[in-house]
């Protein structure tokens, strides 16, 4: 059984509002294995959408696929209107990785230097004639709750810390969307109700558009203003107050109830 609690109205993103993401029968192998297919939907401006399901349904090739990082094998992907492989504004797009290692075993980085990579503009013979960008870090770092660790070591940081470090280089570029995979997988509850509350407030309060893929589903009912449910297919596609017991455990092959409370103490 799975037990949620709403303290927020989540409506599915208006149907007249801007897309900035689009799977249009979508399809992706993998040698002969397929890992999506016929995929449709889009993710509009301000949308808070999670993409749902279990491990090996195809939720993360959805996401290399929105990065332009594996072609489709039928269908299209549009990210802000054009084919993501070949989409040359990347700082309107974030990106947390679901986990740090490759930062913190390759060399003994501080969080300020992970966060200033994100501000990397490309080669730019006159950036010394300008201001450092240690302005941005600082306020990324501020953004996420984290300023006073802004000198230590990646290493010596909570894998929550770390995940804000993260959050803040995906955001110090004032992103239009974000993306997220797997992002609390390694954080304890605290530490994921803290970060639940960071990315309620980049998205209700920056505006920002995120996309969030996860296996959590009380996260997601808790969180997300719409969902799809992928199991290589679509399983369910809308406002997550309108997923059913039936989805879900359609979703994931076996039994599977919820008990929500939301605002108006209704449950089902």
């Amino acid at each position: 059984m799975i037990h949620s609690v709403n303290n927020s109205p989540n409506t599915p993103g208006s149907a007249s509002a801007e897309p900035v993401l689009e799977f249009n029968e979508v399809w992706f192998s993998y040698d002969s294995e397929t890992a999506v297919q016929d995929i449709t939907f889009s993710v509009t401006k301000g949308e808070f959408m999670a993409v749902l399901g279990p491990n090996g349904s195809g939720k993360t090739t959805l996401l290399r696929l929105a990065l332009g990082l594996v072609k489709p094998s039928r269908g299209t992907v549009r990210l802000f209107g054009q084919d993501p492989r070949s989409f040359d504004n990347w700082s309107r797009v974030g990106y947390v990785p679901q986990r740090v290692e490759a930062v913190q075993n390759r060399f003994p980085a501080t969080a300020r230097e992970v966060v200033a990579y994100g501000a990397y503009r490309g080669f730019d013979p006159f950036r010394i004639f300008r201001r450092s960008s240690g302005g941005e870090v600082e306020a990324a770092l501020d953004m996420v709750g984290i300023p006073e660790l802004a000198d230590r070591r990646v290493s010596d940081m909570s894998v929550g810390q770390q995940q804000r470090m993260l959050i803040a280089r995906a955001i110090i570029r004032k992103p239009e969307l974000l993306f997220m995979d797997e992002p609390i997988a390694g954080i304890d509850a605290a530490g994921q109700q803290a970060f639940h509350a960071l990315v309620r407030r980049l998205n209700t309060g920056m505006g920002m558009t995120v996309m969030l893929i996860s296996h959590d589903i009380g996260a997601v009912m808790r969180e997300a203003t719409t969902c799809a449910c992928i199991n290589r297919q679509i399983v369910f596609h809308g406002g997550v107050h309108d997923i059913r017991s039936t989805d879900l455990s359609k979703l994931y092959g076996f039994p599977v109830d919820i008990l929500l409370h939301d605002p108006n103490h209704t449950h089902r």
